[in-house]
């Protein structure tokens, strides 16, 4: 019996390196790149405990859930953390970094999610990356749901260690990740006495026998199917342009907010201000007295297959997903949403303008 997915000839180094250098154009670094042979929590949670421990004074901001996870694994390699949160509608801005330099001064740690795809904000990292330049933190940066739905740009950033997942906007594989190393955060790591070593979480092993030894002999046997799915989606992004790709997302986003706000039934964007929303999702808030979970459901009810969900945890009473990314940043799965949106607000008695809604999408699909 033959199968196209069995039997194929094993993944060589030297084809290995080849996507690495794929994902370094796709980010237009002339930094380290290393693709990690698991989900993105690997490279986040190896990345932190590589260069954070006893001594470190972090930066941890929190606009979503993943903020909250990474100064937990701060806090358990022994830093020193300041929490910086906001409201998970919103964004924070290079003033509130500015600010918390200036009580802090002993900072050395910045890290920052850049798009939230579980709350569906995005913070200005450009800006924010200056500010943390000027003051000479490393910089830690979780692009995952960003890359491919807006610019991630980690050496015009000044980012130490970029994070980028291929399973949202990519439109690829969840089981390979890749991480940008700077100079200066590899010394950081040669210099931690904590960092991961002979580990699945390290990257020194990775800088050590690959990097190196210049990328000849791989640390272990590659996940190969993955890895050529995600040589595969930067093929098809490199086919269509990046630019192109990354307009589709915020056509989507676009149209998504604009829809969401004509179709009524009191239902209203969660993030407040159009430009601190994500293009690579849309959260609505749920009317009131109406559960997220339960409208969600109704709406799948009709097409499992469109992006929606609630949110997570207490989230999941008041806040509704639209996931427009990867190849569901089109037109389609755009009204595909309303529709089903529209019909399940209805259901509850509430009155909608589905007709209005499409057209406001129609128009702001740019």
């Amino acid at each position: 019996m033959t199968h196209p997915f069995l039997d194929l000839t094993p993944l060589s180094a030297a084809h290995f390196a080849s996507i690495e250098d794929r994902v370094a154009r796709l980010l237009s670094t002339e930094q380290n790149v290393v693709i990690m042979q698991g989900e993105a929590l690997l490279p986040l949670e190896g990345a932190i405990r590589a260069t954070a421990g006893p001594g470190t004074t972090a930066l941890n901001v929190i606009t979503g859930p993943y903020g909250q996870t990474f100064g937990d694994w701060l806090r358990d390699c022994g830093a020193t953390v300041i929490d910086l949160a906001v409201p998970f509608h919103t964004a924070v801005g290079a003033g509130q970094i500015h600010q918390a330099f200036a009580e802090h001064p002993e900072i050395d740690f910045v890290s920052l999610v850049h798009a939230e795809a579980a709350t569906g904000n995005t913070n200005p990292v450009a800006e924010i990356g200056e500010a943390v330049k000027e003051h000479g933190a490393l910089f830690y940066l979780d692009a995952v749901a960003s890359v491919g739905a807006e610019p991630v740009l980690p050496d015009a950033w000044g980012v130490d260690l970029c994070v980028i997942g291929a399973q949202k906007a990519m439109g690829g594989p969840a089981g390979v990740s890749a991480v940008s190393v700077s100079e200066r955060a590899w010394a950081r790591m040669a210099a931690n006495p904590g960092a991961p070593r002979r580990s699945y979480l390290s990257l020194l092993d990775w800088k050590e026998r690959w990097v190196d030894g210049g990328r000849r002999t791989l640390l272990h046997a590659p996940a190969q199917l993955e890895m050529l799915a995600l040589e595969a989606c930067l093929e098809r992004i490199e086919a269509e342009g990046l630019e192109k790709v990354m307009a589709r997302h915020a056509s989507a986003a676009a149209a998504t907010r604009a829809g969401a706000t004509a179709l009524g039934g009191g239902l209203e964007p969660y993030v407040y201000d159009a430009a601190e929303a994500a293009p690579v999702a849309t959260t609505l808030r749920s009317p009131s007295g109406a559960v997220a979970s339960e409208l969600v459901a109704r709406a799948l009810a009709s097409d499992p297959a469109l992006p929606l969900s609630a949110g997570g945890g207490a989230l999941a009473k008041e806040m509704i997903r639209v996931n427009h990314y990867g190849a569901d940043a089109t037109p389609g799965a755009v009204r595909g949403s309303l529709t089903a949106l529209g019909a399940a607000l209805a259901e509850q008695g509430l009155d909608v303008d589905l007709a209005g809604a499409l057209r406001a999408a129609d128009a702001a699909w740019g």
